[in-house]
């Protein structure tokens, strides 16, 4: 094996170590919280706990991605966005799950399996992924994750879609095109600076 094969293997066995320690503790650590959240979700409205999406992964392979359910169920028939801060379909428990995040830390099963990891770019389903040219699909080169520079950048992705004609429109020609260029700096230098740096950022933001 080559130097430059045996330091790409180190890295990889980096990122997934610390994608392991970080989801494996995470999980036990909370979960009181996936109790009670799970509670809190069951007395609200009928529907399972957990919902599962197929996104698109790594290399362009699917994978189910686990929520916690957060709209009514059937919800996801229609539009695959939700639109502002009050989109009807959103139920009482889910609006506050959402405003905290809170809905994503199920997706540290999806880390601890190996399709996501903790840093990487959000995963979209396979309606937008089919939109991609040749430069955006780059971003399958690497696994998704729970946490991206556009996940900061577009914490208020929901209010502003609710202020336009055609939201779908809208996220395919606008938002979905700068979501891939701010993941490009992560992509072309996937250290685990960049690592730990958007990770930092992201409690910062939502602690802010």
């Amino acid at each position: 094996m080559g130097k430059v094969a045996k330091i790409i293997k180190r890295k990889r066995f980096m990122f997934r170590f610390f994608d392991v320690f970080f989801s494996f503790f995470g999980l036990i650590l909370l979960s009181p919280i996936f109790f009670i959240i799970a509670i809190c979700i069951v007395c609200d409205s009928k529907g399972r706990v957990f919902y599962k999406q197929t996104r698109v992964g790594k290399d362009g392979i699917d994978f189910k991605l686990y929520k916690f359910r957060t709209m009514t169920v059937g919800s996801d028939k229609g539009s695959l966005i939700t639109i502002g801060a009050r989109d009807s379909r959103i139920t009482k428990v889910g609006y506050f799950l959402r405003k905290y995040k809170l809905d994503e830390l199920p997706q540290l099963i999806n880390v601890l399996l190996g399709n996501m990891s903790l840093v990487g770019p959000r995963p979209e389903v396979r309606k937008y992924v089919d939109l991609y040219d040749d430069d955006q699909r780059k971003v399958l080169q690497i696994r998704p994750g729970i946490t991206d520079y556009a996940s900061i950048h577009y914490k208020n992705e929901n209010e502003l879609l609710a202020n336009v004609a055609d939201p779908d429109k809208m996220y395919i020609e606008q938002i979905l095109p700068q979501k891939i260029n701010y993941n490009m700096p992560y992509i072309n230098n996937y250290t685990l600076v960049e690592y730990f740096k958007i990770i930092f950022l992201t409690f910062w933001k939502i602690f802010k």
